[in-house]
């Protein structure tokens, strides 16, 4: 079995802090996040970064259906790290500042060990690639989620 990684990374004209909350808001922002591979989302401890236990089930391919519950933990500032209790996948969120004063840098890796054969095979060479595009759906609805409230938060302080 070989190890399998998809990485995707975006930048977002939202403060770190603020796309980091978002992230870390399991029982609210996190679920408005999803895009339709996702289904049966529920947060069954927590809800807020460090502690949380959510539960979901992912489509990242018509015939591949991942029955997910997820362990969420903070190692570092910036840094959400959710761990599959069904299975060896891993996904990193890491917000860093942006390339622009108040814009944010989002990168999200998942990791999970393969399955051997020719299908690891078709798994290695396709797996990643469906899954970036889930995951940059995602933070494109992220980016519209934080960027809209400081940009309205902009409007209130003005």
């Amino acid at each position: 079995m070989a190890q399998v990684e998809s990485t995707t990374q975006r930048e977002i004209a939202a403060r770190p802090e603020d796309v980091f909350d978002a992230l870390a808001d399991y029982s609210g922002t996190r679920g408005r996040l999803l895009p339709g591979q996702f289904s049966e989302y529920e947060v069954r401890e927590g809800g807020d970064g460090k502690g949380t236990l959510v539960h979901w089930r992912l489509q990242a391919t018509s015939k591949r259906v991942r029955d997910c519950l997820m362990e969420v933990d903070e190692p570092m500032e910036g840094q959400l790290v959710e761990r599959d209790r069904n299975s060896s996948m891993v996904t990193t969120w890491t917000v860093t500042p942006g390339s622009a004063e108040g814009a944010s840098r989002v990168t999200v890796t998942t990791e999970w060990k393969g399955a051997g054969g020719v299908g690891g095979f078709f798994e290695r060479a396709f797996a990643p690639k469906g899954l970036a595009r889930v995951y940059d759906e995602l933070l494109a609805n992220l980016a519209a989620e934080t960027e809209t409230e400081t940009e309205t938060e902009g409007r209130a302080g003005a």
